[in-house]
């Protein structure tokens, strides 16, 4: 048994995608809102048995491998690779390739260099003030051990040194970007090569995987010589921080319980609200939120909370966060936290644990927090005034993306200025025609390169996918009858013979064609079945069979009558009478 066919068989689809998004069960099968378009109306559906997806809306599917690879963006080795963690299956086919890959090699240098921090600091002397730190943070042992918080002295090229003699190139280190290369570095004599992090406090930052892409490291003893309060590691192959959302490997699955998304500004916010018992927070790695970041925030939960300091910094940076995020579809509160009790939620939780939570359940939508700042230095007896809180206003109700929501606050802006709601329609038009809106949603991928589906192709689809799910509805008759339409289609004559052979069911079907992109297009009908007629009794899918057979006959005598009219007019411009004879002849066949 092969790689892939060991994992496929140790690992249960509707679990695996289950981790991505909510599904439902739907007769033997389960459904769901595609993560891969939008969509209001489930059209995604898993089979169980047979191990395989597909979206009736964008018209993607496959089986688990596809389907890591679609949502999480990888390479078909990459994918191997995360589902053989998750099977515990230990690879062989592939692991040639996987060492070969510069990828893998700088993740398990980075790894390593993780595995080499910790140790440092949990285990020598040398690092005790960094323990001493630590505990001053209020860090517990299993904290620093969950989240392999490190440390390293202030020496040259400790790290560097310690990775060559473990077997990795001068190169790799260089590329994973934990050792930097001077001008004139010599790789024969290893001169010219030192350590990024140096004296500093090590946070792993790992990806959605739980894969150690990155490190922050914060300086412990602030020098002349020491640079910036916190470094990080530089884009990599492995490394970008606008796509990394820091503690994500662990908050997903209690964002997805909870269903918000917490963001604060600081990593050690992260992990000391994850020690306090707030698992569903995550923060951006140096850097301000991205597209990238809500995207894959998005997969667990369209609800998001912001903490930011309340400082004209903090506002303004949970101002460009918001319009993202807004922009995005998502359903956005701010966290506010009263300056007596602390700054940030690492100090909130030090002086007063329970209040943090307090000020998460006290989050106030977005669009109140706006309104709250845009009237609290306004006099709206002055109409510039007014027009200044409409001015700051607008442009941020015109980001929701949707329409009921956008006029509620319309209404109120309306309510509150004393002003008709058309004039601020007026006035969110030349906003418009200012600054167009840019939307950040995506486009259904695959839709625009997809071949144009007619409605012919639509209804011969639910005819099959009735007959397989109802397969005594059917008859050699009743197949015949449909072969003017379907006589190119084929799955047409797989049915046809196994009707003349008395065995029209899925069993047979599956026994006579294991293996084949007919059985794969079978898979597919079965599961549209279930989604839009699963509903249905025998003697309602006989009927229902019945009408959308009489539609496909409307809709082909339509399109070949269509056919035949432009057929005789070309005939006649090329005087062709022999020809015009037999098209007119056929035409009044159909009538």
């Amino acid at each position: 048994m092969s790689d892939t066919q060991l994992i496929k068989q140790k690992i249960d689809i509707v679990d695996l995608i289950g981790e991505y998004i909510e599904l439902k069960p739907a007769g033997i099968n389960h459904k769901g809102l595609c993560p891969f378009h939008g969509e209001k109306t489930p059209s995604f559906m898993v089979n169980r048995d047979r191990q395989r997806w597909h979206c009736f809306g964008c018209n993607k599917g496959g089986d688990a491998f596809t389907f890591v690879e679609e949502i999480e963006g990888l390479e078909f080795v990459e994918a191997l690779k995360l589902l053989a963690q998750k099977a515990g299956v230990e690879l062989a086919d592939f692991k040639q390739d996987i060492h070969k890959s510069q990828k893998n090699r700088i993740k398990e240098i980075n790894l390593e260099a993780s595995r080499f921090y910790y140790n440092f600091l949990t285990k020598l002397d040398a690092a005790k003030s960094a323990r001493e730190y630590l505990a001053k943070r209020g860090l517990s042992d299993q904290t620093i051990e969950k989240w392999q918080i490190g440390f390293v002295v202030d020496q040259w090229d400790l790290l560097t040194k310690y990775l060559l003699k473990k077997g990795y190139s001068i190169d790799d280190l260089v590329a994973s970007g934990l050792t930097i290369k001077r001008e004139g570095a010599s790789s024969q004599s290893m001169k010219g090569f030192y350590d990024r992090f140096r004296g500093r406090i090590i946070f792993p930052i790992r990806n959605v995987h739980g894969d150690v892409v990155g490190f922050t490291a914060r300086i412990l003893v602030e020098t002349e010589d020491s640079g910036g309060k916190y470094i990080n590691t530089p884009q990599t192959l492995v490394f970008d921080k606008s796509q990394v959302v820091f503690g994500l490997h662990f908050a997903k699955q209690a964002i997805r319980k909870k269903n918000l998304a917490i963001f604060v500004e600081g990593q050690t916010d992260v992990i000391s609200c994850h020690q306090n018992g707030s698992e569903n927070v995550v923060a951006t790695s140096g850097t301000a939120l991205t597209e990238g970041h809500i995207h894959l925030i998005k997969r667990y939960s369209k609800n998001i909370a912001f903490s930011f300091d309340s400082d004209s910094a903090g506002v303004s940076a949970a101002k460009r966060a918001i319009g993202i995020a807004l922009e995005a579809g998502m359903s956005v509160k701010i966290i506010q936290i009263d300056p007596d009790y602390g700054k940030d939620p690492d100090e909130v939780i030090k002086k007063h644990p329970e209040l943090w939570q307090r000020c998460v359940d006290n989050a106030k939508d977005v669009m109140q927090w706006y309104f709250d700042m845009a009237f609290s230095d306004k006099n709206l007896s002055d109409p510039k005034q007014k027009q200044a809180a409409a001015d700051e206003l607008l442009p941020e109700i015109q980001k929701i993306q949707y329409a009921v929501e956008r006029s509620h606050w319309v209404s109120q802006l309306s309510a509150l200025l004393a002003v008709d709601i058309k004039v601020l329609e007026e006035d969110m038009k030349r906003l418009t025609r200012k600054t167009p809106l840019a939307t950040t949603q995506a486009k259904p991928e695959n839709l625009e390169s997809r071949p144009e589906r007619t409605r012919s192709d639509e209804l011969s689809e639910a005819i099959f996918a009735l007959l397989l799910k109802y397969p005594e509805a059917g008859s050699v008759e009743f197949l015949v009858s449909l072969e003017a339409q379907l006589a190119t289609y084929p799955l047409y004559e797989r049915l046809l013979s196994m009707y003349n052979a008395g065995q029209a069911d899925i069993e047979a079907f599956r026994h006579q064609y294991p293996q084949s992109d007919i059985l794969d297009l079978v898979e597919i009908l079965l599961m549209k079945a279930e989604l839009d007629f699963g509903h249905l009794s025998k003697a309602q899918a006989s009927s229902e069979i019945r009408s959308l057979s009489e539609q496909l006959k409307n809709t082909w005598l339509k399109q070949r009558r269509a056919q035949l009219q432009q057929e005789i007019s070309q005939a006649e411009q090329a005087g062709d009478h022999q020809k015009l004879q037999s098209l007119l002849e056929q035409f009044s066949q159909l009538n």
